[in-house]
C-alpha cells in the first residue's frame, strides 16, 4: 500500500521528537528508538528533563527491576505529585476550554485552574479525604472534571473514574470494589437534548456501595433535595477556605496510587488497573509530545468520557505539557452531523482525537457537514479504540485533515497508560497502519513460542518495562500476573495480533482471543472485516468465528448497511464475493448476516466475544456494564431464531 503523508518541512521544523532526537544524537526515528529501548536509564532521564517534570526530591536511579520485570519501579529516591507538573505553565495562558451540547462555553487559563484545583483540594481536606483515601469521579466531560481529578490526585488522595453513562450496578460494583468513601458527580446532563439525571443513579449507586458522602456539582442547574450525605461542590469549596485547610500539593512518591482505572472486560469482574503519579502522567505526557507534538499554544481535544482512559490521558498530559483541552459534554451528532466540525471551527481545534467508530458513524450524513466548517486549524488528527478499515481512514485524512494533517494512529490499554504502537508527525504514514512502536516501548511480534516472527500475524508483545506500566489490578494482583505475564517468562503479552510489512509499518489484526482459525488458517477479524466493507454497501462489518465439522470454524460476518441500501441475498452473496476476492477463497465466509447495529462498549470498541456468545444462542455473555446498546445484543439473538425457525 502506498504511503499515504510525508512530514512537509512544517512539520519537520516544528517536531518536539526531532528535535529531542538529535540533541541526543539521533539522526533518524530508528536510531532514536534503538536508544529508548536499549538504555532505559539514559533515555527516561532525557525523557525527565525534556518535559521538565517538577520533583520535590530529585531521583537517584530511574527503574529498579529487584522484584521483577512486572513489579518494576520508577524514579527510585524521587518524591513528585504530578499535578505539581501539570499546574506550573503560565497562569495568563488558557488551559481548558469547556462546550456543552447547549451550547455553553467557558475558558480557564492556567492561573484559574491553579485556583480551583488548590481551593477544592482544601475543601476535600476538611472533609477529611486524606491521602490513600479513594474517591469516585461521575461526572459529564466539565471542566469540574479536570478540576476534582487534579485536586483529589494533589492531596495524595487516590481517584477512580467512572464513565458517565453507566447504570447504578455497573457504578456501584466499581466503587465498591475500590473502596470508595466519596463520591464526586453532578445533578445531570444532556444528550441529544434530552435531560439524563445523573444524580438519581448516584444515589442508587451510593447507597449500593456504602460511599459516605456524595459532592454534587451543578451541570443542569435544576433544583434537587440534597440527602443528609450530600453536599454541593460550592459548600464544599467554602468549607475548606473557612476551615484554613492545607491548599498546598501532597508531597508523594512517584510510585504512589493516584487512579484505579476499570477495564471494561468481556467476562468476569472488571479489572481495576492501578496507576501511580510516576507512571500514567509520564506515559501521556510523552506520548502526546513524541507521537502527536502537543506543544504550548495548541488545542487538543480527543472526543471522549472521562471513565475511559483517553479522559484521564487528556486531563494529565496535556496540562502537563502547557497546551490547551478542550472538553466536549454532548453528542458528536446533535443538533446535527456537523456538531464536531463546528466545535473544530468555533474553537480553533489543533489536535483532534476521535474513534474510527464515530468517524463511520459520521460518515453517514456525508460530507457537506464537514465541507460547511473551517478546519484549516487542524494540524493533527488521532484515532484510537479500534482497527481501521481503509475507506474510514481515507474519508478523515482526505476529507476532514484534507490530505495535509497527519492520522496518528495509537494503540494500546488502559493497563499501558496510552501506546505501545503509534505514528509521529516526524515519519510518513501508510493507510490504517501505525509507523511503529511508540518510543521507549520493546515492543515485538512473537510466535506461540515467544519467538520473534516476521512476515507473519503474532502476538503483540512487550519484552522491557516501561514506567505507564499499571503496578497491578486493585486488590487482585494473580490476575495481573495471569492475564499479562503467564505466557512468557518476563514478557508482557497484550492480546491484540499484530504483523509487520515488509516497509517495516505495523497492523494491528484484533484480540488475540477474537482470531479466526479456518482450516488451519489463522486470521484476525479486522483483516475479514475490511474486506467486507470494501462492498460500497457496507458501512461497517464484525466478523467472528463459528464451529464447523469440516474447517473446525467458519466466519460469519455481520454487517451494518449503508443508508439507502436493504438486506438481501444477493448483496449477502456479492459481500462474501468481495472477501473472497480479497482474503481467497479458504476464508469465504460461509454466512453474511444484516443488522442495523452491533454492539459496542461506551469507548467504541466492537465488542466481538458478546457478538459470538449471542450468535451462538449462549445465556452467559460475561461483563455487559461497558455495552454502549444492548439493543444490539438482543437483535443479533433475534436474528439467528428468525433464520433457526
Amino acid at each position: 500500500m502506498e504511503i499515504a503523508w510525508h512530514p512537509t518541512e512544517r512539520y519537520l521544523a516544528r517536531s518536539r521528537l526531532r528535535r529531542f532526537a538529535e540533541t541526543h544524537g539521533h539522526r533518524d526515528f530508528t536510531s532514536l528508538y534503538r536508544w529508548s529501548v536499549d538504555d532505559l536509564e539514559g533515555f527516561w532521564r532525557a525523557v525527565d528533563r525534556d518535559l521538565g517534570f517538577v520533583w520535590h526530591t530529585p531521583y537517584e536511579r530511574v527503574v529498579d527491576v529487584s522484584q521483577g520485570i512486572p513489579w518494576a519501579t520508577w524514579w527510585v529516591g524521587g518524591r513528585m505529585n504530578y499535578v505539581a507538573s501539570a499546574l506550573r505553565h503560565d497562569p495568563s495562558r488558557t488551559a481548558l476550554v469547556f462546550e456543552g451540547e447547549e451550547g455553553t462555553t467557558q475558558r480557564l487559563t492556567y492561573g484559574d485552574l491553579a485556583s480551583a484545583v488548590r481551593r477544592f483540594a482544601a475543601g476535600l481536606r476538611a472533609l477529611g479525604v486524606r491521602a490513600g483515601d479513594h474517591v469516585g469521579i461521575l461526572l459529564p466531560m466539565t471542566p469540574e472534571c479536570a478540576i476534582a481529578t487534579l485536586a483529589v490526585s494533589a492531596i495524595g488522595a487516590i481517584y477512580t473514574p467512572i464513565f458517565s453513562g453507566y447504570a447504578a450496578e455497573a457504578i456501584a460494583g466499581r466503587l465498591r470494589d475500590c473502596e470508595a468513601t466519596v463520591l464526586i458527580t453532578a445533578d445531570g446532563f444532556r444528550r441529544r437534548g434530552q435531560v439524563v439525571r445523573m444524580k438519581e443513579t448516584a444515589d442508587v449507586a451510593a447507597d449500593a456501595a456504602g460511599v459516605r458522602t456524595v459532592i454534587v456539582t451543578r451541570r443542569l442547574g435544576h433544583e434537587l433535595r440534597l440527602r443528609e450525605r450530600d453536599l454541593w461542590w460550592d459548600d464544599v469549596v467554602a468549607q475548606g477556605r473557612g476551615s484554613g485547610a492545607d491548599e498546598t500539593i501532597a508531597d508523594v512518591s512517584p510510585e504512589h496510587p493516584y487512579m484505579i482505572i476499570y477495564t471494561s472486560g468481556t467476562t468476569g469482574r472488571p479489572k481495576g488497573a492501578v496507576h501511580v503519579h510516576g507512571g500514567f502522567p509520564v506515559k501521556a505526557a510523552q506520548d502526546l509530545a513524541h507521537c502527536f507534538d502537543l506543544q504550548p499554544g495548541d488545542l487538543m481535544w480527543w472526543f471522549t468520557d472521562l471513565g475511559w482512559m483517553m479522559g484521564p490521558w487528556l486531563i494529565a498530559g496535556g496540562l502537563i505539557l502547557g497546551a490547551s483541552i478542550l472538553l466536549y459534554d454532548g453528542a458528536p451528532d446533535f443538533p446535527d452531523a456537523g456538531r464536531v466540525w463546528s466545535i473544530v471551527e468555533r474553537h480553533r481545534v489543533t489536535h483532534l482525537g476521535i474513534s474510527p467508530t464515530a468517524i463511520r458513524g459520521l460518515m453517514r450524513a456525508g460530507e457537506e457537514p464537514v465541507r460547511r466548517h473551517d478546519r484549516s486549524s487542524l494540524f493533527v488528527l488521532g484515532s484510537t479504540g479500534e482497527p481501521w478499515n481503509p475507506e474510514p481512514w481515507w474519508w478523515y485524512f482526505r476529507l476532514v485533515g484534507e490530505e495535509r494533517a497527519p492520522l496518528v494512529n495509537y494503540s494500546g490499554g488502559t493497563e499501558v497508560s496510552g501506546g505501545i504502537l503509534g505514528c509521529t508527525t516526524w515519519t510518513p504514514l501508510k493507510p490504517t497502519s501505525f509507523s511503529g512502536p511508540v518510543p521507549g516501548i520493546a515492543v515485538d511480534v512473537c510466535d506461540d513460542g515467544g519467538r520473534s516472527v516476521r512476515g507473519a500475524v503474532g502476538e503483540l508483545v512487550i519484552r522491557k518495562p516501561w514506567p505507564g506500566m499499571t503496578r497491578g489490578f486493585w486488590r487482585d494482583p494473580q490476575q495481573y500476573l495471569a492475564t499479562y505475564w503467564g505466557r512468557f517468562p518476563g514478557v508482557w503479552v497484550h492480546g491484540d495480533w499484530a504483523r509487520i510489512d515488509a516497509d517495516g509499518f505495523w497492523y494491528i489484526d484484533g484480540r488475540s482471543d477474537d482470531t479466526l482459525k479456518v482450516a488451519g488458517k489463522r486470521v484476525g477479524p479486522a483483516e475479514v472485516e475490511s474486506a467486507a466493507t470494501a462492498h460500497p454497501a457496507v458501512l461497517e462489518a464484525a466478523a467472528i468465528g463459528v464451529p464447523h465439522g469440516l474447517k473446525g470454524e467458519a466466519i460469519v460476518v455481520l454487517a451494518v448497511l449503508r443508508p439507502g441500501r436493504e438486506p438481501s441475498d444477493a448483496i449477502a452473496r456479492e459481500v462474501a464475493d468481495t472477501v473472497t476476492e480479497r482474503l481467497g477463497r479458504p476464508l469465504r465466509p460461509d454466512a453474511v448476516r444484516f443488522v442495523t447495529e452491533l454492539p459496542r462498549t461506551r469507548n467504541a470498541k466492537i465488542l466481538r466475544r458478546v457478538i459470538r456468545a449471542a450468535y451462538l444462542g449462549k445465556t452467559d455473555l460475561g461483563d455487559l456494564s461497558a455495552l454502549e446498546n444492548p439493543g444490539a445484543v438482543d437483535q443479533i439473538r433475534e436474528l439467528v431464531s428468525a433464520h433457526l425457525s
